[in-house]
């Protein structure tokens, strides 16, 4: 059988996609890669990318020169987790409420991980995960 080798992109659907991608760029400083009336492309660490779409702007699907995406879209909040290093957990906490945004849940994961939860703009579960989370991580 064929091995997939991790996950390359996940997409979050949002109701303002400049204040989507301004909480993305400013407050987390994710590089942006590309940016349209409909989504945007964020690099979101080690070859792995974060799409914003404007709600409803993929659901049609998009015709491109060489070829179809085929539609897609949701609603209300999803989750999206990114990895930071165990000794930079507290660093962003404090980083993250300096700013305005409030810590909604602390997890310490019995493998020894920890987690904070936070919203973004549109109400997402943002979560950031020290290894120990999971056992692959």
């Amino acid at each position: 059988m064929p091995t997939i080798a991790r996950v390359l992109e996940t997409a979050l659907y949002v109701d303002d996609l400049g204040r989507a991608l301004a909480f993305y760029r400013d407050i987390l400083g994710l590089a942006v890669l590309d940016t349209g009336a409909r989504f945007a492309a964020i690099d979101a660490g080690q070859a792995t990318i974060l799409l914003l779409f404007r709600r409803g702007a993929a659901a049609e699907g998009a015709r491109m020169p060489s070829g179809w995406i085929p539609p897609h879209d949701a609603h209300g909040p999803a989750h999206v987790a990114f990895a930071v290093d165990a000794d930079q957990i507290a660093a962003w906490e404090e980083y993250l409420l300096l700013n305005g945004v409030m810590i909604e849940s602390r997890v310490h994961w019995q493998a020894g991980g920890h987690s904070i939860y936070f919203r973004d703009p549109d109400g997402h579960s943002v979560e950031l995960a020290t290894p120990g989370t999971w056992a692959t991580y």
